[in-house]
């Protein structure tokens, strides 16, 4: 009897240097990684995402490579590449003749849906495969809360520290607190100097050249000769070790803050590596915790440990979750039927805005800003403003290297748009200038005044936060977290409602000119 001979994909985000696949290699299986057009242009990418997630799949493939596995790797300008994930399947079972096709489970719905149909169309036997890389099953989250209104994160959150015995001393939770948020919500202040962002130095020269001259349409900067994001493994690992001495001691202290100073601040900026596999969780969670662990008198606080295992153990986990147990409808939710295009300054940072500039102007020359400058700068004012949430989704899709549909759509339709009428969040994400004020040093020095409400260079983000209010009483009166400010907006004098619905007014008309 013939020995079956296997052909297995694995797709740009599915960089697992730790998969069981890769134990041994055998002569009668090949891997088969793709550049496709199908992925570079399904939503315009920044160029850095690009590069990125290609410089990336080039090292795995090596790696593969010098442990003996065979790797059949389809660069995008290869004259035999077909640009389709099909196509390049059925090319290669005819040429080489395969006997077997597996993949692993894709994390984007389109992609598992795509290769659900592919298997059944090829000439050969197809099996899917776990990723091992999260810490729940796709529909675990939907369990959870099977029979209840609402998926709420905190309650998901104690379970999987107990599920993985995260934290928990005694059955307990460590510290007498099973959250810190509370701690975790403080401006940067100055009184600890801010580490210089870790960055390489990697070449990708040949990449970003192989994407302009096939013509891929992108947008951002780039320095190909010294690109920042780590493409491997070793690389990742070190960008850990920086924030676990440099960073997390002060991180869950200024997790929520912005500064003109720094465009990293004490994050971590591991999310990239995360999302392509490179690391898996537990290696980023068992390091932190370990910090907090010290005998030594360097020990972190836990509130520190708390802030950064809660986003990675709870909050990825969970929008993971989310997006499983309510795609493909979730990408067509907007509950506020917003209509409003998207302005032109989300491309350019030409705004006086001077923290949409400033949150706009990093994201395009790093593919990178923090959760608080994703949630409540850029899609505050999306969300205030009106934006369709399919172009928001488009927008944030393609400008940060780390956005994957499973996790971008939930946090951005989700979260910051509340475009899902509340399944992820309890009340809308919004804020007048006073939060911004509060959390940075944006507006000092912005030609925009964050004081003033209407007139002549009052902050756009004032007379947008009363308007959004007014305009969707009927959706949110009775979301009891809105009642203080629908309750502030009743007792204001008619006059003044009147001239702050007429600013927005104003505003919205020349909206890509703010």
């Amino acid at each position: 009897m013939a020995t079956q001979k296997t052909l297995r994909l694995i797709l740009g985000d599915q960089l697992n240097y730790r998969h069981s696949w890769f134990n041994q290699s055998r002569k009668n299986i090949v891997y088969t990684m793709m550049e496709v057009r199908q992925e570079t242009d399904y939503v315009k990418h920044h160029i850095q995402k690009v590069a990125g997630f290609f410089a990336a799949m080039r090292s795995f493939s090596g790696a593969l490579s010098e442990k003996g596995h065979r790797v059949i790797y389809f660069h995008l300008d290869d004259p035999e590449n077909e640009q389709s994930i099909e196509e390049n399947l059925q090319q290669l079972i005819r040429k080489e003749k395969f006997t077997r096709f597996e993949y692993l489970l894709p994390d984007e719905y389109r992609l598992d849906r795509q290769l659900e149909k592919i298997a059944s169309r090829l000439p050969v036997p197809a099996a899917a495969f776990d990723t091992e890389h999260f810490l729940t099953e796709r529909d675990e989250v939907r369990k959870l809360f099977d029979g209840k209104k609402r998926y709420l994160m905190e309650s998901f959150y104690r379970h999987m520290r107990k599920k993985h015995d995260i934290l928990i001393e005694d059955g307990k939770p460590a510290g007498g607190k099973w959250n810190y948020d509370q701690s975790n919500r403080n401006r940067y202040d100055g009184a600890v100097p801010l580490p210089a962002a870790k960055v390489f130095k990697n070449d990708v020269s040949d990449i970003a050249e192989m994407i302009d001259a096939n013509g891929v349409k992108t947008f951002g900067d780039i320095e190909p000769k010294r690109f920042i994001w780590p493409v491997n493994r070793r690389q990742a690992l070190s960008q850990l070790g920086e924030f676990n001495r440099k960073r997390l001691p002060h991180f869950g202290t200024y997790q929520d803050s912005m500064t003109e100073d720094s465009w990293s601040i004490f994050h971590s900026r591991l999310s990239f590596a995360l999302n392509t596999k490179m690391l898996h969780p537990m290696e980023v969670i068992r390091p932190a915790i370990g910090q907090s662990q010290k005998k030594t008198g360097q020990a972190i606080g836990i509130e520190q440990i708390e802030g950064f295992v809660r986003q990675i153990l709870g909050w990825r986990e969970y929008m993971r979750g989310i997006y499983w147990a309510h795609m493909p409808g979730y990408e067509t939710l907007n509950h506020f039927d917003h209509r409003a295009a998207l302005p032109d300054y989300y491309w350019t940072a030409d705004t006086r805005m001077n923290c949409m500039r400033a949150a706009i102007a990093q994201s395009l020359k790093h593919a990178y800003a923090h959760h608080i400058q994703r949630l409540m700068v850029t899609g505050n004012f999306a969300l205030l403003a009106g934006v369709h949430p399919d172009e928001v989704d488009a927008w944030y899709l393609g400008i940060y290297i780390d956005a994957i549909q499973w996790v971008e759509i939930v946090n951005t339709r989700g979260m910051s748009q509340f475009a899902d009428g509340g399944i992820v969040a309890t009340k809308p994400y919004i804020s007048s200038a006073n939060y911004i004020r509060k959390m940075s040093d944006h507006c000092d020095g912005c030609w925009y005044a964050a004081g003033k409400n209407t007139g002549d260079r009052s902050c756009p983000f004032n007379s947008f936060y009363w308007d959004f209010l007014n305009r969707n009483r009927r959706k949110l009166a009775n979301n009891f977290r809105m009642a203080m400010m629908y309750r502030t907006w009743d007792r204001m004098k008619e006059d003044k409602r009147r001239q702050l619905l007429k600013q927005a007014k104003q505003y919205r008309a020349k909206l890509n000119s703010l």
